[in-house]
């Protein structure tokens, strides 16, 4: 999950003497970078280079060293087999992947080819901070990986966090933001889905607006060195969020920091988590410049977590309601109206739960309308022509100036109930041959008959 620093001495001394550059602060995110498109053909002794640093870094620092000879027999048959004999170093780094992925069964452990991160990382004492500018550009683009909110029916505020990036002195106020922004709904969704993760920071900011000041959040260890504590913090600007309910949207693309927030949610049941089951990757990994142009990411470390005593490295994380990642949302939307209509205060609010209610639990199992009902719908009322088109509903308000086109008409119920397109403070039924117009302010429909 974390990235940070490869550090280990040993490590250096023969990788400084291999390849002329010195380990550096990695990039905190797991997803690779984009290579540039023009490609420079490697030749057998860099290839052969390529991989003897390989092995060189994972004999010296991976994670679980019982894994190790497994890892380096697979890289061994594979250059023998003549796998690696390729010139492209974009198609180099994907077969190594492919090899270090399958003997580890570690999403931290891969090869990618980024000769922009690459240089930076070689560029001697100015390497941390060529990196951090890097990284710092990146996140501002991305908005610090808060990439949409919205505010769906309800007040149910919705917040997409695509990666997890953190800059200090800065990514801090963009959560202040978002996080300001949930406090003022009903209930909070929080979308990881697709998130392949990134800083342990931004995962320790966000959940402290969730837990009580001071608790401890995780344990990183790593061999020979002191366990690293991360505890919720004391001052959030934004406040706590400790009694907005909190929904977590996560999938099998969320992975590392993601699967992190995740899984304090879970443990510390501080919400519910509601997709499929993330990608299982928990390690704490780092990043190395490998010559010429690559960057190898290295599990060093692992994270232990306070209620379980272990993680989800290889398991991922178990929803509690579990379905498609396509519908995680509306699935996570409709318990969260559900849960806030069995406490809503007053009738106005419970109203206005069930009337968004309708439309998320339609969308999820689409109702089928008898066909006679469909029928026997058309016809003039009044103002409203309804036509039927291609086995749907039509409605049409000719002449009115807030209604120049025709409108579809959804079911949202079997017995007959439609959403009007584009206008979600409407919505039809046909009874008894009159149409009932119900406005989602007035209690009872408004009839009209048919002309």
């Amino acid at each position: 999950m974390r990235t940070k620093l490869l550090s280990a001495a040993a490590m250096a001394l023969a990788l400084m003497a291999a390849q002329g550059v010195a380990p550096l602060q990695a990039h905190a995110q797991t997803r690779p970078s984009v290579a540039t498109p023009a490609q420079d053909a490697l030749s057998r002794t860099q290839r052969d280079a390529v991989l003897a640093s390989v092995r060189q870094a994972v004999q010296a620092s991976y994670v679980f060293p019982e894994r190790t000879p497994g890892i380096l027999a697979r890289l061994d048959a594979a250059q023998a087999s003549g796998r690696y004999d390729v010139s492209s170093p974009i198609e180099l780094a994907g077969l190594i992947t492919g090899d270090l992925r399958e003997a580890s069964q570690d999403g931290h452990v891969y090869l990618d080819h980024a000769p922009d991160r690459f240089a930076a990382a070689s560029a001697g004492s100015g390497a941390p901070q060529a990196l951090s500018e890097m990284n710092a550009a990146a996140a501002r683009r991305d908005n610090h990986g808060l990439t949409a909110t919205d505010i769906l029916p309800g007040n149910v505020r919705y917040l997409k966090i695509g990666a997890f990036h953190w800059v200090s002195d800065e990514t801090g106020q963009a959560y202040d933001d978002a996080m300001r922004f949930l406090k003022g709904g009903d209930a909070a969704i929080i979308d990881l889905r697709g998130n392949g993760g990134g800083s342990p920071e931004a995962v320790q900011y966000l959940v402290s607006h969730f837990l009580k000041a001071g608790t401890l959040e995780i344990t990183f260890l790593q061999a020979g060195k002191e366990p690293v504590q991360t505890r919720a913090l004391d001052y959030l600007p934004a406040g706590r969020l400790t009694h907005t309910p909190l929904y977590v949207l996560i999938d099998e693309a969320s992975a590392s920091a993601a699967e992190s927030f995740a899984y304090d949610v879970q443990q510390f049941r501080l919400g519910r988590l509601v997709g499929a089951g993330s990608a299982g990757a928990a390690n704490n990994n780092e990043f190395l410049p490998i010559a010429p142009g690559f960057m190898l990411s290295l599990s060093v470390g692992r994270p232990v977590h306070p209620v379980s005593g272990g993680n989800w490295e290889g398991v991922g994380v178990t929803p509690d309601t579990q379905t498609a990642s396509a519908k995680a949302l509306e699935t996570a939307h409709a318990e969260a109206l559900r849960a806030l209509l069995s406490n809503a205060a007053s009738e106005a609010v419970r109203a206005d739960y069930a009337w968004a209610l309708t439309a998320v639990e339609a969308r999820l199992n689409p109702p089928v309308v008898a066909a006679d009902r469909l029928q026997s719908a058309p016809g003039a009322y009044r103002n409203y022509v309804v036509t039927a088109e291609n086995g749907a509903l039509i409605v049409a308000r000719p002449g009115h100036p807030l209604w120049p086109t025709p409108r579809a008409l959804t079911p949202l119920t079997a017995d007959g109930l439609f959403a009007v397109e584009g206008l979600d403070i409407l919505r039809i039924s046909f009874v008894d041959g009159a149409m009932q117009l119900w406005w989602k302010d007035e209690a009872a429909p408004r009839v009209i008959s048919r002309n």
